[in-house]
């Protein structure tokens, strides 16, 4: 029988082996990577002391040849819950050390307790993944583990803010738990998504591509735009996902966090008298507009890299947290396409489902024409920018800063779906389209008979513009609540906003909308 030491010791001793994960020389290989273990990923993430691990001893009960003589304390991932920035969340990693980090039916059963758990307290969920994919040992047991982790991302959906980071492969099955959550970080040239490797589309298609080319952080933040942040290493990343949290709430019941405001609600921004050019073809970079609104200047764009001709992001005004969605004129001139609608469209539904207030700037020529745009269903992806904007109950807010012409004027969060406050600045264009478009078919045969078509045609939009190309009209309709001199945008903003925490806005009764996915 053994003494109370012994048992003392035995416990050490397994503890030590849980810290450890699958060695100091698989760790030391971790680190040559350029990447961090998952134990250190976790200790950057939770504020000191506080995290407590659930499962430390978990282990698999395979009995394949070969994996049933070798239990792993802990089977690859840890899980537990701790404050971020003083608040309550909820975490996994999975640890590369041990058996590749891949998924058995332990592992799993350990992330699907964190995640119930997660939802049970309203408490947001960061997954770092870092894992080979399913343990293939425990064939069928490993693809329910993943299927009943789809799940849960599905129910929690919404309800709690689910953030992916992935620190390393995730490939397979692997990277749909990731695509299910709200937000997926990746680190530059050390995480890979991808459904099949580049051996096997070399087999299948003949492709020969790169393992970074196919999969990497570069790719998914620019090409597919499956994730929404890239970070230089992985401390950075885990640095972003606290800045992210920092202006989301807990959970779909709560409001966002409230920051103590040290600018000024009232500051004026004459600089941005300037900002518009007179040009209505001139670009100009609406997140220079964006950081001389919101306080201190403090912007945390999403998915930067990716259909940059529409911008969105978080920032806070008196200290409320606002998610950003703004046409970008220095970048196809602000039209928007396919991709800048599911961009928007997506940030727009998850801001209304955890009550983050929405603020527009639009400076939109229309949505994008050509046959590529036609062919790949714009009416189609362009409809969900509508669905998103007309679905959400949150306190909506618009400044109209230059153009607003055609259908996009609609879409962009217009009177006509139920925004709440619109205000245009004075070099705002409200119209079905600008003013040379709309001469060249109106007066085409009064042009081409005049003894100066030149001066015809300007003269003609001139006309136009003074009739039409203008937000005067649009005000006088009650399409705009006002028209702003540009410095006081952040006063009347704030003000309306302060005005709108409040609102309460609900659906008709049904099961849910059918969004043209």
């Amino acid at each position: 029988m053994k003494n109370r030491q012994d048992k003392f010791d035995a416990l050490e001793k397994k503890r030590e082996q849980a810290l450890l994960g699958g060695g100091r020389a698989r760790i030391e290989k971790i680190h040559k990577s350029g990447r961090l273990t998952a134990r250190e990923r976790i200790h950057i993430l939770f504020d000191e002391g506080t995290f407590q691990e659930m499962g430390v001893f978990v282990t698999h009960r395979s009995t394949w040849p070969g994996l049933a003589e070798k239990k792993m304390v802990g089977d690859g991932v840890v899980c537990g819950q701790g404050l971020v920035n003083g608040r309550l969340t909820f975490s996994f990693a999975q640890d590369f050390t041990v058996f590749g980090g891949s998924l058995g039916e332990a592992h799993a059963g350990k992330i699907l307790r964190l995640m119930d758990m997660a939802l049970d307290n309203g408490a947001p969920v960061v997954g770092i993944s870092d894992s080979g994919g399913a343990r293939i040992q425990e064939g069928v047991a490993a693809l329910a583990g993943y299927a009943e982790i789809f799940l849960r991302n599905t129910l929690a959906s919404g309800v709690i803010p689910q953030i992916s980071a992935i620190m390393g492969p995730s490939a397979g099955g692997a990277v749909y738990s990731p695509a299910l959550t709200d937000f997926i970080f990746m680190v530059d040239k050390t995480s890979h998504m991808y459904i099949t490797g580049p051996n096997v589309i070399k087999q299948v298609t003949h492709e020969d591509v790169s393992q970074e080319d196919l999969g990497g952080a570069y790719t998914h933040n620019s090409k597919s735009g499956v994730a929404h942040f890239m970070a230089e290493d992985d401390e950075d990343c885990i640095e972003m996902i606290k800045d992210l949290l920092s202006y989301i709430p807990q959970n779909n019941l709560e409001d966002p966090p409230f920051v103590t405001p040290v600018d000024d609600p009232n500051r004026q921004a004459p600089e941005l008298r300037d900002l518009v050019p007179n040009d209505p073809r001139a670009p100009y970079d609406i997140i220079n507009v964006i950081k001389l609104i919101v306080d201190d200047g403090e912007f945390f764009e999403v998915m930067p890299l990716h259909a940059q001709n529409i911008v969105v992001g978080y920032a806070r005004l008196n200290g409320h947290s606002v998610g950003i969605v703004a046409n970008q004129p220095a970048h196809m001139a602000g039209v928007l396409d396919i991709e800048s609608s599911i961009k928007g469209a997506r940030f727009i539904r998850f801001c209304d489902a955890f009550n983050v207030p929405l603020l527009t700037f639009e400076d939109v020529p229309g949505f994008l024409p050509g046959t590529d745009q036609e062919w790949n269903g714009i009416i189609r992806h362009g409809a969900k920018l509508i669905y998103a904007y007309c679905e959400a109950t949150v306190p909506k807010l618009t400044v109209v800063t230059r153009k607003a012409y055609g259908g996009a004027y609609c879409v962009m969060s217009s009177k006509h779906i139920r925004s709440d406050y619109n205000v245009a600045w004075p070099t705002a264009e409200l119209a079905v389209m600008g003013a040379e478009g709309a001469v060249n078919i109106l007066y085409r045969k009064a042009i081409a008979e005049a003894d100066d078509p030149k001066g015809e045609r300007q003269a003609r939009m001139d006309e136009y513009t003074d009739l039409f190309n203008n937000p005067y009209v649009a005000a006088a309709l009650g399409y705009l609540d006002d028209v702003i001199m540009p410095e006081a945008t952040r006063p009347m903003i704030i003000l309306a906003l302060e005005n709108l925490l409040n609102k309460r806005q609900t659906l008709p009764p049904k099961k849910h909308g059918n969004i043209p996915l």
